[in-house]
């Protein structure tokens, strides 16, 4: 890219017009809203899964048909793109580009699988997925964007032994960037969920010599699950720190910051759904979960700053006929055993309720003069009929019951075929989380839409980034764009925040 045409970005950004986005692996549009947010002008999107490309496009685009198709971007060169949506020329399209490839290939817990798949003990490192950030860079090189983030799992930064965050800056660099890469904890930035990931960003030397990460807004003491997964993430970097030169030490948040948002400031404001009601009264039925039924807000209910944010999102606020996807898992087994656990049990606690409860049916008969024996077709049909099916010794994390006064653990795309990771901190309702509720934990507004039925919604939103986090990082990306002027507001905004 010519040095004139740099120019010519950067005068334009510097003159107040709003920096142009590309949002790649877009998803639904977590990090789009958080820029847009920011101060962003989202000019295009390209995302493969046809659910998520309309939900983006209707949200962002008004449903335009150019902007809610799906595409793959293997095929889908930037030069198509850019006349699709009628962008003009390639190297002047779009000033940033945001995206995150697709994860599963880095995440440790997909790798079994794919060591089944190929009968080979590193057959993760072939995935092709794990190649789609290269995809990613081959648009840097075509619109030569100003500034660059990635997001991705911690694991990038061990795949194998390779530390693909480093391997990215490398080549950003010798691309005429300056690069940087860190872990940020969503729970630090007003996200009621602790969700760590990988987040990478570049700039133009033109325009900045340094890489910087936002300030916490929050303070939480992460559980050891957390700082675990963190260490093994890290693990590549211990005693290698000389190599891996673009990495920063996360920002420490400060105990004198607001506490982490809870699960119940997040959802405590919703209408609750009594799911034992429901299935007594017959209107909870197997069958795909359709956003056709509006259910107004409960004026009764407490609502916190959290919950007024995203009930108030500038140009996605509540819908005023009410929510059209607060809608939850028909589960007709498990709503008594979800009414048992206590906050934070897993599944093998849960098992163990489930298998306390088959033995007080069992002497419930009893009494009534009915014995029922173990390994009769009997106890077996109440076992069925209470007990999960699965190993405790095997699938230890496969269930969890939310606590109220903390935020959320991760949300991720297994949503979208069970929400067990999710239930419910309130024992009245004894249920897994809604596709609203999912929202608010990932901080999208109220008003925010999800295209398809229920289980492609809660796909779209575990594999979003948090709108607040995306937010974060666009305004702390902002001040790189526009140059010392915002900088100075910036540190004027944060003064007088803290008087």
């Amino acid at each position: 890219m010519s040095g004139e045409a740099i120019r010519r970005k950067v005068a334009r950004i510097r003159a107040g017009a709003k920096p142009r986005v590309l949002d790649l692996f877009a998803g639904c549009g977590g990090l789009s809203l958080g820029f847009q947010a920011a101060g962003y002008a989202l000019s295009a999107a390209v995302e493969f899964d046809p659910d998520a490309a309309r939900s983006h496009g209707l949200n962002f685009h008004g449903g335009d048909p150019k902007h809610s198709r799906a595409r793959d971007i293997i095929t889908t060169h930037p030069e198509q793109l850019v006349a699709e949506l009628e962008l003009g020329a390639v190297a002047n399209a779009v000033d940033v580009i945001v995206g995150g490839p697709p994860c599963q290939a880095f995440a440790r817990v997909g790798r079994p699988k794919l060591r089944e798949i190929d009968a080979h003990p590193q057959a993760f490192r072939h995935d092709p997925r794990a190649r789609l950030y290269q995809e990613y860079l081959r648009y840097v090189d075509a619109f030569q964007p100003l500034a660059v983030l990635v997001e991705n799992v911690p694991d990038v930064l061990n795949h194998g032994g390779q530390n693909i965050a480093e391997e990215i800056c490398e080549v950003l660099e010798d691309k005429g960037y300056v690069c940087g890469y860190t872990l940020l904890n969503a729970a630090f930035y007003g996200v009621p969920q602790m969700r760590e990931r990988m987040f990478l960003v570049a700039y133009r030397r033109e325009i900045a010599d340094r890489v910087s990460f936002p300030e916490p807004s929050n303070w939480l003491v992460l559980p050891p699950g957390y700082e675990g997964s963190r260490a093994v993430a890290l693990k590549v970097l211990n005693g290698h720190l000389e190599e891996a030169h673009d990495y920063h030490e996360p920002p420490i948040a400060s105990l004198k910051l607001p506490p982490a948002v809870t699960a119940e400031q997040a959802l405590g404001d919703l209408p609750p759904i009594y799911a034992r009601d429901q299935l007594a009264a017959g209107d909870l039925r197997r069958g795909a979960r359709r956003f056709d039924q509006n259910v107004p807000y409960d004026g009764r209910r407490k609502i916190s700053a959290y919950a007024r944010l995203l009930r108030s999102w500038p140009g996605f606020e509540a819908p005023e006929e009410g929510l059209r996807d607060h809608v939850i898992r028909y589960l007709p087994r498990d709503y008594e055993l979800f009414a048992r656990l206590n906050p934070g049990d897993q599944y093998p606690q849960a098992w163990q309720h489930a298998m306390n409860m088959l033995a007080e049916k069992i002497a419930e008969l009893r009494r009534k003069g009915k014995v029922v024996r173990e390994g009769s077709v009997e106890y077996e049909r109440l076992r069925d009929a209470i007990v999960p099916p699965y190993d405790a010794t095997k699938f230890p994390n496969k269930w969890r019951k939310m606590w109220r006064d903390q935020p959320a653990r991760t949300l991720m795309a297994h949503l979208g075929k069970d929400s067990y990771s999710h239930i419910h901190y309130d024992s009245e309702q004894a249920r897994t989380i809604s596709v609203r509720e999912a929202a608010r934990l990932q901080s999208f507004p109220d008003g925010f839409v999800f295209c398809g039925t229920m289980n492609p919604a809660f796909r779209q939103i575990g594999n979003a980034v948090p709108p607040l986090m995306a937010k974060a990082l666009a305004e702390t990306m902002m001040i790189a764009l526009r140059g010392r002027e915002e900088r100075d507001d910036h540190v004027s905004r944060r003064a007088a925040a803290a008087v």
